[in-house]
């Protein structure tokens, strides 16, 4: 039973993808529009540099603030003296 709802919702997930493929509009990106002024592409490094490179980075700063900004305190609260290990024997 397992199998049959498994392949159905692969199905499913397989006809909804080609629909969406069939009926969206082309991108026409070989049309220019009137305005159109495309500035120089970028190499493959600026390309690494601005889509993996800046997020990574941006991502290690805002994990090094919370880490420094939540650190706990250096004293440990000891509350072992709370803590009564003998029990009181009322008869």
């Amino acid at each position: 039973m397992d199998k049959k709802n498994a392949l159905r919702a692969g199905a499913l997930a397989a006809g909804t993808t080609l629909m969406m493929l069939l009926m969206s509009s082309p991108a026409l990106a070989l049309n220019r529009d009137d305005g159109d002024d495309p500035g120089p592409g970028l190499s493959v490094i600026e390309t690494l540099g601005y889509f993996v490179g800046l997020p990574i980075l941006l991502f290690v700063v805002i994990a090094g603030l919370v880490m420094l900004l939540t650190k706990p305190d250096i004293k440990k609260q000891d509350t072992s003296r709370n803590v009564k290990t003998k029990a009181e024997a009322k008869a």
